[in-house]
């Protein structure tokens, strides 16, 4: 009898979950997990991770549905970003999440336009992600926004007159944040000097020695995690004086933890600071020292990226629009999505009709050498 019940049990677990009457919505999740920007990709999935654990179902139309959280690798490449839009497509994801990287996220939207998809950016700040079109939305800051913030705060705080900007080449982040802060640093009376660097350039010390020659009192480098780590690791060998500053892209522990123990100044502007919600900080924390593969997604320890509280906050989202459209129905989602509003742990999210979410201000905030965290600054905003 035992062994009947036993091979029941095995047969049952074979079976799909669908077809023992379990209801299952799809969230599609478009994210770098490789390639440059794969450090901050896994980071801004350990938000919406850790948001499934807290809330696995969501009631749809009267119904209780399982939450699936369906994986796609962009690569943190234009190139590869198609593919990975295709795999979400096939997968049936009644709604998109991502991308970290705004060039990844314009690469794959037409695939989601033309499957009838809604996709939720949180962390691609271009504006022509959303420019355009009706299926992309956003719950982050703009970059014309957040380079007007570090440039205000470059020549009024820092008192800097010249700064460097630095890009990769074909970048869309990068160069147009660059584009955004040049615009606003000179407006304020300065004089900004850009450049560009090729992808998979590892050699920064010219671009350095540049910067120092023409006098520069900023160096403005908004690149992904895995240059700018070795712009630090350079600037310090160079022993610069000119501060770096850089924007979201920069706020991860990976990136605080190479300006550890050098005399190189950091400022970056983000969309959270540690300590701004104690209930998430503390469940997040724990969470993550309760799984060792999210521990390590995390850069090895727990300190808290705002690009995961943008990833919980969007998770969030996404499950109003599901019980706001009553359906599963990718369409009717897309839909909804232009009157949800959530209160989440980074402020209130509500859509303009472009699909923005308004958000008037930005933690500015600065590496601590000597503990290897960041220290709160300021908040900035916009006049």
């Amino acid at each position: 009898m035992k062994k009947i019940v036993a091979i029941l049990l095995a047969v049952l677990m074979m079976i799909p979950a669908f077809a023992l009457g379990e209801n299952i919505v799809k969230i599609g999740v478009f994210e770098p997990a490789s390639g440059d920007s794969g450090a901050g990709g896994k980071q801004e999935m350990l938000g919406m991770q850790y948001a499934n654990s807290v809330q696995p179902t969501v009631e749809i139309g009267g119904e209780t549905y399982t939450v699936e959280l369906v994986y796609a690798d962009n690569g943190s490449s234009a190139d590869k970003a198609p593919s990975a839009a295709q795999q979400l497509v096939s997968e049936g994801v009644s709604v998109v999440l991502g991308s970290y990287g705004s060039g990844v996220s314009i690469a794959g939207s037409q695939y989601f336009a033309d499957a009838g998809i809604p996709a939720i950016g949180v962390t691609c700040t271009n504006p022509q992600v959303t420019a355009g079109n009706t299926h992309y939305f956003r719950i982050c800051f703009l970059d014309p926004f957040q380079g007007t913030v570090l440039a205000n705060y470059a020549f009024s705080e820092l008192g800097a007159k010249t700064a460097y900007c630095l890009a990769e080449l074909g970048n869309d982040y990068d160069v147009g944040l660059c584009h955004y802060f040049q615009q606003a640093f000179e407006a304020l009376g300065g004089t900004v000097i850009s450049d560009t660097f090729p992808t998979g350039n590892s050699d920064f010390t010219s671009y350095l020695s540049n910067a120092t020659a023409i006098g520069a009192e900023v160096f403005f480098c908004p690149v992904s995690i895995a240059y700018s780590t070795q712009i630090i690791n350079q600037a310090a060998g160079q022993n610069v004086t000119f501060p770096i500053m850089g924007g979201d892209t920069l706020d991860s522990n990976v990136v605080v933890e190479a300006a550890k123990g050098t005399n190189v100044k950091l400022y970056i502007s983000t969309f959270y600071q540690e300590g701004g919600s104690p209930e998430f900080d503390e469940g997040f924390k724990a969470w993550l020292n309760s799984n060792s593969e999210a521990l390590t997604n995390n850069g090895g320890n727990d300190m808290i990226a705002a690009v995961s509280v943008m990833g919980y906050d969007a998770y969030f989202v996404a499950l109003e629009a599901l019980k706001a459209a009553g359906s599963t129905d990718s369409k009717a989602v897309n839909e909804a999505l232009w009157d949800v509003t959530y209160d989440g742990v980074s402020g209130h999210i509500a859509f303009d009709e472009i699909g923005d979410a308004a958000r008037d201000s930005a933690y500015i905030k600065t590496a601590n050498t000597e503990t290897g965290a960041w220290d709160f600054v300021t908040v900035q905003t916009v006049e």
